[in-house]
């Protein structure tokens, strides 16, 4: 089983041997390697057991590191970076060949991030590569927020794991690519607010995601959870005595439902089959807890998840985007 500790020069020296670890970030918990080796790149994609075609996420500690693997930063793309990072943004770039083609799936952009973490920066401060680093998990399950749930997952195939404690996003980063030189786009929501973007970009789009990638993090399913989850209206259930009815679905005993709820408990379902996200309306909070009350919600004795999703303001969307991706029915 993996190790846990905050021994960065032990992460540094599995690091340097072309092996990998579990790094904590900001947003979750990543599976890193030597973003330039193609063994280590290999390896996580075996580990997580994640489609070559799905490109990854390279993450370096400064601008000027990122301008060593890219052809060009467009003006915009700096100004994104200069302003957000380190932080939850994640850029699309023209790649120079260093960059193995396994990282980005043969396409010619590859993705670029300097993660918030005071011990995931020290360790980058210290390698002579940038790291390739998806979520630490099984390829389409629930995204890790802790060390220990990339432990239970993953921890019989890793050597180590460096502790940072809880991730205090909760979602994956926001991923920009642009049409022309500075023209961005949003390919993935996360953990950086559009508001905020817009800010410096003016408005702007929002791609769907899609079968076919072209970043990483678009796959149209995914951070799911085992059990079948609901994305529903409030007005599609109707709970009759001991019985819950799904419009246009299947009609479940009412102990067979778990309720992943916003800010308020739905009637009837019993409670300890119920995990609010944040009883105090804070949207921050419920994007912090969204995965592990996933994570919980799967352990306990029920077959299905329904989910009404969170207000669509500020990290709302992202936290929707996840729950919709993570469902097997959506209304």
């Amino acid at each position: 089983m993996a190790e846990i500790g905050v021994d960065i020069s032990k992460a540094i020296r599995f690091l340097n041997n072309n092996q990998v670890v579990g790094i904590p970030t900001e947003t979750v918990y990543g599976l890193a390697g030597n973003a330039l080796n193609s063994t280590s790149i290999t390896q996580i994609f075996e580990v997580k057991n994640r489609p070559t075609f799905d490109p990854l996420i390279c993450h370096t500690h400064q601008i000027s590191e990122i301008e060593k693997y890219v052809t060009r930063l467009p003006t915009m793309a700096y100004d994104l970076f200069e302003k957000f990072s380190p932080g939850p943004i994640t850029i699309l770039l023209p790649r120079k060949n260093i960059i193995p083609d396994l990282v980005t799936s043969g396409l010619s952009n590859v993705a670029f991030r300097i993660p918030k973490h005071y011990l995931t920066l020290e360790l980058l401060r210290n390698l002579d590569f940038p790291l390739a680093a998806p979520s630490a998990n099984p390829f389409g399950y629930i995204s890790p927020t802790t060390a220990l749930h990339v432990q239970a997952q993953l921890g019989s195939k890793i050597p180590y794991i460096l502790q940072g404690g809880d991730c205090n996003i909760g979602v994956e980063s926001t991923i920009i690519g642009f049409y022309e030189e500075n023209k961005p786009y949003i390919l993935r929501l996360g953990g950086l607010k559009t508001e905020e973007i817009e800010k410096v970009t003016g408005k702007i789009l929002v791609q769907n995601s899609s079968s076919k990638p072209s970043a990483p993090g678009m796959l149209e399913s995914h951070y799911a959870p085992e059990k079948k989850m609901y994305f529903i209206k409030r007005n599609d259930i109707e709970i009759q005595n001991n019985t819950i009815h799904l419009k246009n679905f299947d009609v479940f005993d009412i102990n067979e439902v778990g309720f992943l709820g916003f800010d308020e408990y739905l009637e009837k379902i019993p409670k300890e089959n119920q995990i609010i996200l944040a009883e105090n309306g804070n949207i921050q909070l419920a994007a912090q807890r969204l995965f592990g009350a996933m994570r919980e919600l799967d352990k306990k004795n029920i077959k299905i998840i329904i989910t009404f999703g969170v207000p669509t303001y500020q990290i709302g969307l992202a936290i929707n985007d996840r729950l919709q991706r993570a469902s097997t029915y959506l209304q």
